[in-house]
């Protein structure tokens, strides 16, 4: 039979029958932007609010300079950890297809290709520190290709290498936390980069505990691959890990904090009172730490109530630490 018989022989849809309708081209053009920036993850931009640590740990948040640069700052940081992560991900995409969660990843799904994702992030990585070059300073530039080194040598090696994957993901997020220092020309205390590297070990080895907590977990029930890594760490070390950084971050926050000197006569000793605030988000972050459930540091920060409003206690004392109330 010809291809002309067969298609004459073939009905035409009838009245009722649904066609599938012809693809949108626009849809299909927004399709790779959209990915990218899926691969972008927009969800873990609340990260680089750290930029603004140093200037409100110096009391400088409210100057006319730092509300310039610090928008500058959150969107160069957020551009080297977008990088940071499309090619994270074009690397591991095969890996990815395997996992149960990360196989719903753009690049790993297929809706970015790979070179597309690379070469994105390559660009990217290029344009930051030129960029922090030209409009704030050199050691700003400096540090934040120091963050882009690490962190794609994390992805090609260290993140296969025990108590060095844990080193260097506490650095980034110590970066963030010191940038602004450099970058306002605001000197950092040793007391705020101890506090601030000690709170960082303790989410990331939280985040770490209850990723292995979860892996033990899928291979009870053969769900899925899980890295290999995790595997390596005990349960025990780990535990340890968070709650030794966990202590070292209350002990050095206090020791600044009482350093700090007496106050006038008659205003109440607000640095010293913050204390309580601080050792309470401790306290109530290690409840997720404790229970496995701090695998995502933004979502525990973001949706428990109780640890917002100890952060707005904090915050208030703070306040008015700084202005002398």
């Amino acid at each position: 039979m010809t291809e002309r018989a067969a298609l004459l022989e073939e009905p035409p849809p009838g009245p009722g029958v649904a066609t599938a309708p012809p693809p949108d081209p626009r849809a299909r053009a927004l399709g790779l932007p959209r990915g990218l920036l899926r691969t972008a993850r927009p969800r873990q931009w609340v990260k680089n609010v750290l930029v603004a640590a140093a200037p409100a740990a110096a009391g400088d948040l409210f100057r006319r300079q730092t509300l310039h640069q610090l928008p500058l700052l959150f969107i160069l940081f957020t551009a080297a950890a977008s990088a940071v992560y499309l090619i994270n991900d074009a690397r591991d995409a095969t890996a990815d297809r395997a996992h149960p969660d990360k196989c719903r990843r753009p690049v790993a799904a297929g809706e970015v290709p790979v070179p597309a994702a690379y070469a994105a992030g390559a660009l990217l990585a290029a344009l930051v520190p030129a960029a922090a070059a030209v409009l704030c300073n050199p050691a700003t530039a400096a540090l934040l290709g120091a963050y882009l080194l690490m962190q794609l040598a994390y992805c090609l090696s260290w993140k296969n290498v025990l108590v060095v994957d844990l080193v260097v993901v506490t650095a980034g997020f110590l970066l963030r936390a010191m940038i602004g220092g450099p970058a306002l020309g605001i000197p950092l205390s040793r007391w705020f980069l101890i506090t601030a590297g000690f709170g960082a070990l303790f989410m990331v080895a939280a985040k770490r505990y209850s990723e292995a907590l979860r892996t033990a977990r899928e291979q009870r029930t053969d769900k899925g691959a899980t890295r290999a890594l995790l595997r390596e760490y005990s349960d025990g070390y780990l535990r340890f890990v968070w709650q030794l950084a966990a202590g070292g971050a209350v002990l050095a926050y206090c020791l600044w904090a009482l350093e700090s000197g007496g106050t006038p006569a008659g205003v109440l000793p607000w640095r010293q009172l913050s204390m309580i605030p601080f050792i309470l988000a401790v306290l109530r972050y290690a409840v997720f730490a404790d229970r496995g459930t701090a695998g995502a540091p933004e979502n525990v920060v973001l949706r428990d109530r109780p640890l917002a409003v100890i952060a707005l206690a904090w915050t208030g004392l703070y306040a008015m630490a700084v202005a002398g109330v």
